[in-house]
């Protein structure tokens, strides 16, 4: 069999036994499970080019997960461009009325609100449940600025969760009051 041959078999053993954890982990990148099949989709197409490239392939999971933030960061970026402010935020809505999907509707939500770098670090460290070492590899960034990041986004989280938290007992005593 040719090398070529081989790399397209032994990418597609690697997808095939991947799949659900690499969807998880693009799942968590992004909060639309369309978007998060499109990211992965890209992420692979780009690994696919690279995939001699990568001398332990225990390493992939890891490579891919990069790729995807990067192109994640990427499409933020060209996002925000065409962005336009508006006075009214719209209401966020809730699929089902499952307490688990709201929470986690929250959730996603609220980490919209982080930067991507910031989103990057809180996905790997406490999602992923990678190290602070593993996640400033996986970034390429000191395990210094991992923490300080990390520090940061988590403080902007709770800032977030405790002000919605606000204008909920707010909302709350309005009705009442009606």
């Amino acid at each position: 069999m040719t090398s070529s041959g081989s790399k397209v078999l032994d990418f597609e053993e690697y997808v095939r036994n991947r799949q659900d954890a690499l969807l998880r982990s693009a799942r968590r990148l992004v909060p639309d499970p369309i978007e998060a099949q499109d990211l992965l989709q890209t992420a692979l197409v780009r690994t696919y080019g690279r995939w001699d490239g990568i001398a332990d392939k225990s390493l992939a999971d890891a490579y891919l997960r990069r790729v995807m933030i990067n192109t994640r960061t990427e499409w933020w970026r060209a996002r925000k461009l065409e962005e336009v402010p508006t006075e009214e935020l719209p209401d966020a809505r809730v699929e089902d009325g499952t307490e688990q999907h709201a929470d986690r509707a929250l959730l996603m939500d609220v980490l919209s609100c982080l930067a991507p770098k910031q989103r990057s670090v809180v996905v790997l460290r406490h999602w992923e449940q990678m190290s602070t070492e593993e996640t400033a590899e996986a970034l390429g960034m000191s395990t210094g600025t991992v923490k300080s990041t990390l520090h940061r986004a988590l403080a902007r989280l709770r800032q977030e969760l405790e002000s919605r938290a606000l204008e909920t007992s707010a909302l709350e005593l309005c009705l009442i009051n009606l």
